[in-house]
């Protein structure tokens, strides 16, 4: 019936009802604004450029994760324990008595005269043994070549040069140190360990900064010297030679272009610090004026300069004789 409110379909629903809308301004700026600038295609989830760079973030998630552990220094501050892998080195840092933390050896290891070497030497000493498969020794050496054998080693516990003048006191021998000035090689740094325990030195110092610390390198070079000398490792180089020279020691520099011969070394049978330089630089300007008196080392025109471990070698050999022809 016309005018019957009850009947189906007769009155529009409040939801579907569009309403007025005023002007077509708004509209039209939106439609001209689009959405903005094409997002580069790593950004994009679906591309593969942005696959790729999802799994280069997992892959290198996975790499922190199973990376070393670090373990708080008392005086360098936080290091990783340092491995050491391939059956030759292994073997080489055992026979120099290294201190090591733990030996890992693979699963399905095929032994041979060194890993029988190897594992005698463990055994005598004790360390802690664990088993590897293939897949964690390449993660834990980085993918070295390691055949099958890797160690561990903890941070070097260093000393300060309170200590090195204890050891000369507790010898009652006059104070012997070597001092090295920004010298970066680790292996240089054995030497000059090697060295000293040779012709007894009571220790090295060494700064903190742009300098070799003791790490797997030093340790092999030194042929176990590491674990007879101290090494000290102070702050600021120049401050621990003030703190030497108050203590009562004279400092001696090793240079080219030196005022006098390292046979009349001066100071040799008095409390003495021997500072060796870089093979390139040489002693820094500030560690030179620190120093007492500069010697130099004669050599070939040919040969422009020695290394460091060389250069302290030669030096130490002058002292001991000339202390022992004092006695």
């Amino acid at each position: 019936m016309a005018g019957n409110s009850q009947r189906r379909g007769s009155i529009r629903k409040a939801s579907t009802k569009k309403g007025a809308v005023k002007g077509t301004g708004g509209h039209g700026r939106k439609s001209l604004e689009g959405r903005g600038a094409t997002p580069k295609a790593e950004d994009r989830t679906w591309h593969p450029a942005a696959k790729r760079k999802a799994a280069a973030e997992r892959l290198t998630a996975a790499r922190e994760r199973n990376a070393p552990r670090r373990s708080k220094h008392n005086k360098a501050g936080d290091r990783a324990v340092e491995i050491v892998a391939g059956r030759n080195s292994v073997l080489e840092a055992l026979r120099a008595d290294m201190p090591v933390s733990k030996l890992f050896l693979s699963t399905r290891l095929e032994h041979d005269d060194r890993t029988k070497e190897i594992l005698a030497i463990a055994t005598e000493r004790g360390l802690p043994l664990f088993e590897a498969t293939k897949p964690e020794l390449d993660r834990m050496t980085d993918d070295a070549v390691h055949q099958g054998v890797a160690i561990a080693v903890p941070p070097y516990d260093y000393s300060d040069i309170d200590d090195l003048l204890d050891a000369a006191a507790a010898a009652q021998e006059p104070a012997l140190i070597i001092a090295l000035d920004s010298v970066t090689d680790p292996r240089n740094l054995g030497a000059v360990l090697r060295s000293a325990g040779a012709f007894g030195a009571h220790g090295v110092l060494v700064p903190e900064r742009r300098a070799a610390g003791v790490t797997a390198s030093a340790w092999k070079v030194s042929a176990g010297a590491a674990a007879r000398v101290p090494v000290a490792r102070e702050t600021n180089l120049v401050r621990a030679l003030e703190e030497l020279k108050k203590a009562g020691c004279f400092v001696v520099g090793l240079d080219g272009g030196g005022d006098t011969n390292v046979a009349d070394l001066p100071f040799s049978t008095d409390p003495l610090v021997i500072v060796v330089g870089s093979e390139g630089k040489g002693l820094s300007r500030l560690v030179r004026d620190t120093c007492d008196a500069i010697a130099s080392i004669p050599i070939s025109r040919v040969v422009e300069s020695l290394n460091a471990g060389v250069a302290a070698g030669i030096t130490l050999y002058e002292v001991a004789k000339a202390r022992a022809e004092a006695q």
